[in-house]
């Protein structure tokens, strides 16, 4: 692959189908220590970064791009909405604080993070309720308290409105399934443009791929290698050598292959390198890597029987 693709989403927009992940960890000190491999990533030729206000990462994103000095239209930045903040705040209110921590004035794209609004406490931040509920977590307790309202059907709304205001380019969702997004297309009057998933050759998602497609959302992958299991997973071995590619390089190009944008974090020069450059897969060797599908999540039910508070039914897996 020479250079990165772009694949076009509903609105026309050409977006880069290889983006950089920002979720830097749960320390202040790891978000901070991101700004480093940010400008990396920059220099070897990223132009497309996945944020959110949860990852405490925006304005380390935001320093990164200014100390780079890359014209901002160069650049793809997605952030997306804090999921306890559409009760306690306006979408407007809530993306103008991520612009403030970006230092500019637009994203490309703005993700409803997830379809649950939940209960916390306004003015904590995001890494501070990051660690707590991983701690409750740990504890064995349920640390997310859902709220009926404002349900995401209304919380779209204000979506629409950042979007009509040129504030957020393109609009669209994350952690969406074919049952939630039916929902939200019951009042949506702008059909969202992405919705940004966890996919990988052990959860295929072949029916939210092709209800998606149908509808002209387009998918984007998180955890997109699938971790060790699927980067050692025998027939990704194989066609590593058959490709002359690493087993992450053959999976990143499974996805794109399927017309999946993907957003691998990598704080290592080589890697980020390696995973801009993908070889081309024979449409034989993308069917036998999605055969692999097991409907396997990493995001799974905690202690509680709930995913972030919500069933795996309520949630549509």
């Amino acid at each position: 692959m020479d250079s990165v693709p772009k694949f076009k989403l509903n609105t026309g927009a050409q977006m880069p189908a290889i983006g950089m992940g920002c979720w830097a960890g749960f320390s202040e000190e790891e978000a901070e220590g991101a700004v480093s491999w940010f400008l990396t990533a920059l220099k070897v030729g990223y132009r497309h970064f996945d944020t959110a206000w949860m990852y405490g990462t925006e304005k380390y994103l935001g320093e990164a791009i200014r100390q780079s000095g890359i014209p901002r239209e160069e650049l793809w930045i997605n952030t997306k909405l804090a999921w306890h903040h559409p009760g306690l705040k306006t979408v407007e209110e809530s993306l103008a604080e991520s612009l403030r921590n970006l230092g500019t004035d637009y994203v490309d794209s703005y993700l409803l993070h997830w379809p649950q609004v939940v209960d916390w406490p306004y003015g904590v931040g995001a890494l501070d309720m990051l660690r707590k509920a991983a701690k409750l977590f740990q504890e064995g307790k349920e640390p997310i308290a859902v709220r009926d309202s404002p349900t995401f059907n209304e919380t779209w709304t204000g979506m629409e409105a950042v979007y009509r205001k040129g504030k957020a380019r393109n609009i669209g969702v994350s952690n969406f399934s074919v049952k939630t997004l039916e929902k939200l297309l019951e009042t949506a009057k702008v059909v969202p443009a992405i919705d940004q998933v966890e996919l990988h050759p052990y959860l295929v998602q072949e029916d939210l791929r092709t209800y998606c497609d149908a509808k002209g959302i387009r998918l984007v992958a998180y955890t997109a290698t699938g971790y060790n299991a699927v980067l050692t997973n025998p027939l990704i071995v194989e066609l590593a050598e058959k490709y002359k590619a690493s087993p992450a390089q053959v999976v990143l190009a499974w996805h794109l292959a399927r017309g999946v944008i993907v957003v691998p974090k990598s704080a290592d020069p080589q890697r980020q390198r390696a995973n801009l450059n993908l070889p081309s897969l024979e449409p034989g060797d993308v069917q036998r890597i999605s055969a692999l599908d097991r409907n396997e999540r990493y995001t799974k039910a905690g202690p509680t029987g709930k995913a972030n508070g919500w069933t795996h039914e309520q949630l549509g897996w």
